[in-house]
């Protein structure tokens, strides 16, 4: 290489569906990209025309004419400047994830994805079929080769277009967030690098859709597998470097935090763009003084102000009144409006109404459950009246072992904590805390409690947490046995109540609303176990 070749990564916030919107970003990123970065190439993310994964709206009749006219659109706008574009390529026989070359509004080559993910979220056989070649073009005198996400995890595609001529690799990802994933992409793009003496420019998008959630923080390594650019976590732009010989050469993003902070981030950004994008005027958080509702709210601010969150306090008989004194103060500090609306008249006509009918039983959980019903039903009513999008506060611990009510605690159009153990709830408290003093620290410091009867705690039905959670990591999220995990020295008993709650709480989740994934192993697209089934110790 005589000259550096300047590439800009367009990291890109992306709606699944809004292939104008989409396309009038893209165009805005080629200006940027040649006018102010004075880039030979721009790099999109991948599926970016029609925004990724659009599931089986690739089997609307009308989409590939849709697609084709934006395919159409932003290759008249690519002057002066070379781009990879991301789009589903629709050959009336089969569907391609596809990156399309374009020159001068000229379409120069198109490359089909070879390695079709089809685990974990991801569904991909289920709609493409795979390409079997590679794509090497030459811009500004360097061949530039193409891949697309999945293709730099396996050797073969990377491999292919460097015996094919390529000097550099980019690679165009739509790849989630969850906890970790990046120290892996890190790992696997530097392989990939090393083994072919290229380097690589790998660029991701960002932003949530429905479970998932993009974190971006795209990057080019040098041959040798080290990196020498990068884009920061959920920061949408375009993003420039240059690659001379061997070497690419631009900003390195400031390294990332503790993953809860990032995982926090995530969240937030998830929470927003699910608002804005299915048109809610603000959120509801049920606020019980508790710590998971207490975070639900700070999510809820960070994501969409203060000013558009109503935080409602419910309390019954069992409320301690310090509840509600620390749900009003954090509400304050957050500018959210706060309504105190007392269940304790409708708790009171429904045990009135029922006790003819329960004569002969003692209370237990269904007097629980009421409360936390109640609550739901005058949150979906506000949701209704006011067009708000209820957040549910369940966690993953809870839901989990369904420690959680239906048609109560778990209304709700999106559970912002849902992959977050609790655990996990609480260093992400402290972590939000540290940036800003939001939650009470006495909401931090008290022990949980649902208060749904008198001196209530969380660990009267569970185990505490810090033995909870990794019990239900290793059983959800790595797949082990009973056996296994009782093998790294949990107590027997604990191990098969653990289980056995995690499978009988299979037909609550299945009735969940979404929330983003953060974890390995999310509850959703991510886990699909049948609620009808017997499978013990396995």
């Amino acid at each position: 290489m005589t000259q550096p070749c300047r590439i800009a990564m367009a990291q890109l916030n992306l709606w699944v569906g809004d292939i104008e919107g989409n396309v009038d970003k893209m165009v805005a990123a080629v200006a940027e990209a040649r006018d102010h970065h004075r880039a030979d190439l721009v790099v999109f993310p991948e599926m970016a025309v029609l925004g990724y994964p659009p599931d089986d709206l690739l089997l609307r009749r009308g989409l590939p004419d849709a697609v084709a006219r934006g395919v159409d659109r932003i290759t008249r706008e690519v002057q002066g400047i070379t781009a990879v574009v991301g789009y589903p390529e629709f050959t009336g026989e089969a569907i391609y994830n596809a990156a399309l070359v374009i020159t001068d509004g000229v379409r120069r080559g198109n490359y089909r994805k070879q390695c079709l993910p089809n685990y974990g979220v991801f569904d991909e056989r289920r709609h493409y079929q795979p390409g079997n070649s590679p794509c090497v073009l030459e811009v500004a005198g360097v061949p530039v080769g193409v891949t697309i996400c999945e293709d730099i995890w396996q050797p073969e595609p990377a491999a292919a277009a460097q015996a094919a001529g390529a000097r550099v690799l980019v690679n165009l990802n739509a790849s989630p967030f969850s906890m970790g994933k990046q120290a892996e992409r890190e790992r696997v793009v530097a392989r990939r690098a090393s083994d072919n003496a290229l380097p690589i420019v790998y660029v991701n998008c960002v932003g949530g859709q429905d479970e998932l959630v993009f974190d971006g923080r795209s990057m080019a390594l040098d041959a040798t597998g080290r990196l020498r650019a990068s884009a920061p976590a959920f920061v949408e732009g375009v993003f420039a470097l240059e690659i001379d010989g061997d070497e690419p050469r631009g900003e390195i993003a400031p390294a990332d935090p503790d993953e809860v902070s990032v995982a926090y981030d995530a969240v937030v950004q998830a929470t927003r763009d699910y608002v804005e994008r299915n048109g809610f005027a603000g959120v509801l958080v049920g606020l019980s003084g508790g710590i998971d509702s207490a975070l639900t709210l700070a999510v809820a601010g960070d994501a969409i102000g203060g000013d558009r969150v109503w935080a409602v306090g419910m309390p019954s008989r069992y409320t301690a009144e310090v509840s509600n004194t620390y749900a009003a103060r954090q509400a304050e500090r957050q500018g959210a409006r706060y309504e105190e609306v007392p269940i304790e008249p409708i708790f009171a006509r429904y045990l009135e109404t029922l006790t003819p009918l329960f004569a002969g039983r003692e209370p237990d959980t269904t007097e629980e459950n009421l409360q936390s019903r109640i609550r739901g039903g005058l949150l979906m009513a506000l949701s209704n009246k006011f067009n708000y999008l209820v957040l549910a506060t369940g966690n993953k611990s809870e839901m989990a072992v369904g420690y959680a009510t239906l048609y109560g605690d778990m209304c709700g159009g999106f559970a912002p904590l849902k992959d977050v153990y609790k655990t996990d709830v609480y260093r992400m408290s402290r972590l939000r805390n540290a940036r800003g003093k939001i939650i009470p620290a006495e909401v931090i410091d008290r022990p949980p409690s649902a208060e749904l009867r008198p001196d209530q705690a969380d660990t009267d039905s569970l185990p505490p947490y810090d033995l909870l959670d990794p019990i239900i990591e290793a059983y959800v999220e790595r797949g082990r046995s009973v056996a296994d995990i009782v093998s790294q020295g949990y107590d027997e008993a604990d191990v098969r109540r653990v289980a056995q709650l995690v499978r009988r709480a299979e037909y609550k989740r299945r009735q969940a609303a979404p929330g983003p994934k953060v974890t390995d192993r999310a509850f959703g697209r991510d886990r699909r176990y049948p609620i009808t089934a017997v499978y013990g110790d396995l």
